[in-house]
């Protein structure tokens, strides 16, 4: 398969991937709730955790702990070593040209405000455009306002279809000539649906305009190649790829990173510093201000390591059947509407039930032991856009069995009943 493709075709899930011994990985997953087996469905909000990757935290913390570039000691050696072979493993797993393409950052969300807070300043002027989707999250709307609004120039929202799809026509026609980037999201939070980015990306490069890809929910999910795909910027977060909080990745190519002034001050970010001038550090580092988090770098490359020994096609394929299962279940059980049927959809199931609100129902399933995510999805302008104030939201990982979509369906015919 094409790393840079948008999705692997179906894989017989039992054939390549054990969730029994996948399971055990992840202690979390043992405890109980309200007396009940947890049943974790929010995974799209965040992953649990695998041995491993709590392995080389405390393993780091335990053995290497130390600031890392600046100190002239063993154990600052061994944290620098580590946290820049963490840098090279991200590079790796986007197959970035370079690892000076990494910059560590907290999240996604600070990943996107970087780019919108030094390309965008320098690059957008009064009356000048920015696109996005209307099926964006906030951190991939925000940032750009706040920008939009300091240069006088526009947010321009490309439309998506009740289904939840792109309207692709639309967005090619909406890259205009004051178009100076577009920001777009690879996997809808609260949908599911799964953008044809490489296209929109090379609609974008025809009339040169650059492109960011928040990648939150495709990179946990799907193979991502940056250099196939083409984007300028891409974007993910660790905890939602079974990393720990506090630790995501911008990847940006070498030549725009060049061009961006830091927007940050202090730390690795600095080679001189006189009252009268501060002369910058070479990229990666002049974007990463103040210590940075270096236990979480080591989670992360941990994190991938297990990805990639399980392999992100066999888990895309493992997601999708349980998509495709719980598409079913849930979306016969009367009174229930599926918000979202994109023909290509990630593991994300969105659904309304009717006479019970979104929150109402999150609780009775809580009680059930059961985490799904009730509400708008910081995604609020596409809610509006629907006529929906909330939804409900259960979205998949790697450890997740059709045992729990049978659970999940049980619940919400459960809360059909106690609300009849």
């Amino acid at each position: 398969m094409n790393r840079g493709s948008e999705l692997p075709s179906a894989v017989p899930i039992q054939a390549v991937h054990d969730v029994a011994r996948v399971r055990d990985d992840f202690p979390i997953l043992s405890r109980e709730v309200h007396g009940k087996p947890l049943v974790y469905l929010d995974n799209a909000a965040t992953t649990q955790k695998p041995r491993a990757v709590i392995a080389a935290v405390r393993h780091y913390y335990c053995t290497s702990n130390a600031n890392v570039h600046r100190g002239v000691h063993a154990l600052s050696d061994r944290a620098t070593q580590a946290y820049e072979e963490a840098r090279g493993r991200v590079a790796r797993f986007l197959n970035a040209r370079e690892d000076r393409e990494i910059v560590f950052v907290r999240g996604a969300t600070e990943a996107i405000n970087l780019v919108a807070q030094t390309y965008g300043r320098i690059h957008l002027l009064e009356g000048d455009e920015v696109l996005v989707t209307a099926m964006e999250h906030h951190a991939n709307i925000v940032p750009w306002q706040m920008v939009c609004d300091r240069a006088g120039a526009r947010l321009k929202v490309a439309p998506v279809f009740a289904s939840g799809e792109l309207d692709l026509a639309a967005y090619e026609r909406a890259l205009s000539p004051r178009t100076r980037i577009a920001a777009v999201t690879h996997v809808s939070n609260a949908l599911g649906t799964v953008n044809p980015v490489r296209e929109m990306i090379s609609m974008a490069h025809t009339r040169g305009i650059p492109v960011l890809v928040d990648g939150a929910q495709a990179a946990p999910h799907v193979p991502v190649d940056v250099q196939a795909l083409g984007c300028d910027f891409y974007v993910f977060s660790g905890h939602k790829l079974y990393g720990p909080t506090g630790i995501g990745a911008l990847y940006g190519k070498a030549e725009h990173l060049e061009a961006m002034p830091p927007y940050q001050g202090g730390g690795d970010m600095i080679l001189r510093v006189t009252f009268e001038k501060t002369t910058y550090n070479a990229v990666p580092w002049k974007f990463e201000a103040g210590t940075p988090n270096i236990a979480g770098a080591v989670g992360l490359r941990a994190a991938i390591d297990y990805l990639d020994a399980i392999g992100l096609e066999a888990v895309s394929a493992h997601e999708r059947e349980l998509l495709a299962y719980a598409t079913k279940e849930v979306g016969r059980i009367p009174g229930v509407r599926i918000v979202g049927t994109a023909r290509e959809k990630a593991g994300i199931l969105s659904f309304v039930v009717e006479g019970v609100h979104p929150h109402d129902l999150g609780t009775i399933l809580d009680h059930e032991g059961i985490a799904i995510r009730a509400g708008h999805h910081c995604a609020m302008p596409l809610m509006d856009l629907l006529g929906l104030p909330a939804t409900a939201r259960a979205s998949f990982g790697l450890y997740n069995t059709p045992v729990e979509v049978d659970l999940l369906a049980a619940g919400i015919r459960k809360a059909r009943e106690l609300f009849r």
